[in-house]
C-alpha cells in the first residue's frame, strides 16, 4: 500500500496515459492474440528485451483508445521453472524500469525463471500526471491531499478515471501472459502488487502455477482507516526502544505528543516512511523517531514537527514517471469496498456525514496511541473522500485462492500491517504464512530470512 506547477488544462494532457484516440472506435487489442511490439534490448539492463503491450482502455468498448504499456522480458526464455511474472507496489510504482533493481534482489531466482515486469497502466512511461496532487501528496499513502489537488485531477482524468481498477490491470496482465505465449506462470507481488497478484489469481486460477505475497494487502478486508496500524505503531515503537534501551514508553510519549500537539496524521506518515527504511527506527536519514518523540515529550516538538516537514518537501516527492499519485488516488478509490461511504459509486454528498459516523464509531482504545481522529485524518479517507463516483473495480469470480500462496510480512510493517497477512493466510487454503521479525515493509532482497522462504518455496 508512495512538484509546484500552475498550468492551463489544456497544456498538461497526461502524458503517455491517455492516447489521442478517445472517442474513437474500440481498437484491435480488444480482441484477437496480443503482441509485444517495438522490441529491443533494455538500456542499462543485461539479458532483458524491453517492448511495449498495447490494450484498450476501456474493454467494454464504450470509449475509445489504447494504452501502450512498457514490458522488460527477460532473455532466457527456456528458463527450467518458466515464467516469474514480478508486480510492483503503490498502486503508482512503475515495473518495467525496476527491473534492474528487482533481478539484483531476486538473482537467485534467475537461473531457474524467466523474470518479467511490466508498467500497470498508469505508471511509468505511460503515467498519469496530476501536478498539484504529485506536490500534495508524494508517494504517502498518509499524507492528506487538499480536496482542490483531488478534484483537479478527477477533473483532468475525465470519463478515463473509470479504467484505473485493479480488475483493469488484472486484464491487462492476461492479454502479457497470452503475448508472451505461456500457458502457466508463477506470480510475485510487493504490497499493492500483492493485492493485484490476489486479484489475478482469484481470477485466473488455472494461470498461476505458485504465488508469492509479499507484504500483503488482502483480497477484500484492508481497512481504510488503519485502524490495525494505527494501534501496532505501539508494538513496533516499544520493540525498538528494547533494542536501544531508550528509557522511556515511547508509545506513552507518541500519545502525550500527538494529543498536545495535534499532528498525529504528520507522526503517523513519519512512523510509516521509517518502517519501510528502517524498522529499528535508528537514526537513520531524518528519521530518529524515537528521539524526536522524547523531545516533543519533553516539551520541544519543534525537531519532530520539523522532520514531517522535511519528510513532506524533500522525502516522499517524485516525479510521475517514478510514482503517479493520480494513478494512486484513481486506483485506491476505485479499488474501496469498506470505506465509510461504501464504494467508489456512492454519491459526494453523502461522504462527509459517512466519515464522521465512522469517526463516533472508533473508540479511543481501537486506535491508541493516536487519537481516533487520525484514522479519518490520513491521506486514504481524505483523497478519496472528494474523488468523484467512479466505476468499481470488478470483484473477481472465485473467493479462494487455490494454488500454493506463500505470504511474508514484517511484524513491524505499518505500511501493510502483519494482522492484514494472518487475514489472508486464514482464508487461503494452500497458504502458507511467513513472519519476519525485526522486519518492516517489502521484505525480498531485504531480508535473509525472507529470501530463504522465497528460495525454498519457489526452488524447493
Amino acid at each position: 500500500m508512495r512538484h509546484p506547477y500552475r498550468m492551463r488544462w489544456a497544456s498538461i494532457l497526461v502524458a503517455g496515459a491517455l492516447v489521442a484516440t478517445l472517442g474513437a472506435a474500440a481498437p484491435a487489442a480488444a480482441s484477437g492474440q496480443p503482441s509485444l511490439t517495438d522490441k529491443q534490448p533494455c538500456e542499462g539492463v543485461a539479458n532483458f528485451t524491453c517492448a511495449y503491450l498495447t490494450v484498450p482502455l476501456d474493454r467494454s468498448g464504450h470509449v475509445g483508445g489504447t494504452l501502450r504499456l512498457k514490458v522488460a522480458v527477460g532473455n532466457n526464455a527456456e528458463a527450467p521453472r518458466g515464467t516469474l511474472l514480478f508486480l510492483s507496489g503503490g498502486p503508482g510504482q512503475p515495473g518495467a524500469g525496476l527491473v534492474g533493481t528487482i533481478s539484483q534482489r531476486l538473482s537467485y531466482l534467475l537461473d531457474d525463471y524467466r523474470l518479467v515486469m511490466i508498467d500497470q497502466r498508469g505508471t511509468g512511461e505511460g503515467a498519469i500526471n496530476c501536478p498539484r496532487l504529485q506536490v500534495e501528496a508524494g508517494s504517502s499513502d498518509i499524507t492528506p491531499p487538499s480536496a482542490e489537488a483531488v478534484r483537479e485531477c478527477a477533473e483532468l482524468l475525465g470519463v478515463t478515471r473509470n479504467f484505473y481498477t485493479t480488475s483493469d490491470t488484472v486484464a491487462d496482465l492476461e492479454d502479457l501472459r497470452r503475448a508472451l505465449g505461456v500457458p502457466r506462470w508463477t506470480v510475485d507481488g510487493v504490497s499493492y502488487g500483492s493485492f493485484v497478484g490476489i486479484q489475478y489469481g482469484l481470477t485466473y486460477p488455472r494461470r498461476v502455477t505458485r504465488l508469492v505475497l509479499d507484504s500483503v494487502v488482502p483480497q477484500d478486508t484492508a481497512d481504510p482507516l488503519y485502524v490495525d496500524s494505527l494501534h501496532r505503531t505501539a508494538f513496533v515503537l516499544r520493540e525498538a526502544c528494547r533494542e536501544q534501551d531508550c528509557g522511556f514508553d515511547p508509545a506513552a510519549e507518541l500519545a502525550d505528543v500527538v494529543r498536545r500537539y495535534d499532528n498525529g496524521v504528520g507522526v503517523f506518515d513519519l512512523i510509516v516512511i521509517a518502517s519501510i527504511v528502517d524498522p529499528k527506527l535508528t537514526a537513520t536519514n531524518f528519521f530518529p523517531v524515537l528521539s524526536l518523540l522524547h523531545q516533543a515529550a519533553q516539551g520541544n516538538p519543534d525537531p519532530l514537527n520539523q522532520a514531517i516537514d522535511n519528510l513532506r518537501k524533500f522525502g516522499l516527492q517524485a516525479p510521475p514517471e517514478e510514482y503517479s499519485s493520480g494513478l494512486h488516488v484513481a486506483t485506491l478509490c476505485a479499488d474501496l469496498t469498506h470505506a465509510p461511504w461504501g464504494d467508489a459509486s456512492a454519491p459526494l454528498a453523502i461522504r462527509d456525514a459517512a466519515v464522521a459516523r465512522a469517526l463516533a464509531k472508533l473508540h479511543p482504545s481501537e486506535t491508541w496511541p493516536f487519537e481516533p481522529e487520525t484514522a479519518v485524518g490520513q491521506g486514504i479517507i481524505q483523497g478519496c473522500r472528494y474523488w468523484p463516483p467512479a466505476r468499481p473495480n470488478v470483484q473477481p469470480k472465485h473467493h479462494r485462492l487455490t494454488m500454493p500462496v506463500l505470504l511474508i510480512n514484517g511484524d513491524r510493517d505499518l505500511s501493510t500491517p502483519l494482522e492484514w497477512a494472518r487475514e489472508q493466510a486464514a482464508r487461503t487454503p494452500r497458504g502458507k504464512l511467513v513472519v519476519i521479525h525485526g522486519m518492516g515493509h517489502s521484505i525480498q532482497g531485504r531480508n535473509p530470512a525472507g529470501d530463504a522462504a522465497v528460495r525454498a518455496f519457489l526452488l524447493g
